[in-house]
């Protein structure tokens, strides 16, 4: 019970709401906000005022650093990619200092990446977010040829289906990241354990279709070394994850991928 309300509290804190404040500076491809409190990794966007009656989202933004003493955060700025049709013409639009940016966006709706349906339903119960069922998440690596999925299947799975958050289990442990950053938000225990581990994960899709060849047309040979390599890639700072993968056996490889103590 004890580990369920330490995972329900983390969430609760995370989905809070939505942020939403306006840009009071921009230098090269980074701007900063004002806000009493932001987590490094969450990521949104960037809505650009064209007119009083006209705007328009020109920038993706995810949180880099935050200085709790002045409460002001940076955000990294990259092109916008959750919409495209190439039908239509691009915006030659930039942020400027009063655009607003909008933070935590879909974090009220979440994909849970599990080993075994025990496990993905004591963690979906014991959480209260929106669920998106990971055979709809099957269903879209089946079609991209992917049994082994991508970082950028997280990324396109989260822009058609709004999700914002990704929870993965490993190794007794729930991993709260931020979809679209892969940045972790927060590291839970649980006292949950997996007898037996479905590749790719939990879902109730047979057979996930392989393309003839390219990333992610490999079965998945083992649950969590896929997801501790995607997790490492993108948190090579994250002191608790290297303390998790140092002392795991069947991970020192891995532990030289970080940027801690180099």
């Amino acid at each position: 019970m004890k580990y369920t309300i330490l995972l329900i509290l983390a969430v609760t804190q995370i989905m809070a709401s939505m942020i939403k404040a306006p840009i009071v500076d921009i230098e090269g491809n980074f701007a900063t906000i004002k806000v009493d409190h932001i987590d490094v990794g969450v990521s949104g966007f960037v809505v650009h005022q064209i007119t009083p009656q006209n705007s328009a989202i020109v920038n993706s933004v995810t949180v880099v650093a935050y200085n709790t003493m002045t409460k002001t955060a940076t955000l990294s700025l990259k092109p916008y990619k959750a919409i495209s049709n190439k039908a239509l013409s691009h915006a030659v639009w930039k942020p400027k200092k009063g655009d607003m940016v909008y933070l935590a966006f879909a974090y009220s709706r979440a994909l849970l990446i599990a080993p075994s349906e025990n496990i993905y339903h004591k963690i979906s119960k014991s959480v209260p977010v929106e669920w998106v069922h990971p055979d709809l998440f099957a269903t879209m690596l089946s079609f991209a040829g992917h049994p082994t999925p991508l970082q950028s299947d997280f990324f396109d799975f989260a822009n058609s289906a709004s999700v914002g958050l990704l929870f993965i289990y490993l190794d007794t442990k729930v991993y709260t990241v931020d979809i679209k950053s892969f940045k972790i938000l927060d590291i839970t225990d649980t006292p949950f354990i997996a007898k037996n581990k479905a590749k790719p994960f939990y879902t109730r899709v047979a057979h996930i279709d392989a393309a003839w060849w390219g990333a992610g047309s490999d079965e998945m040979q083992e649950y969590a070394p896929h997801y501790y390599e995607l997790l490492v890639k993108n948190n090579p700072k994250n002191q608790e994850l290297y303390e998790i993968v140092k002392n795991h056996k069947n991970l020192a490889d891995l532990a030289d991928e970080f940027e801690i103590g180099k």
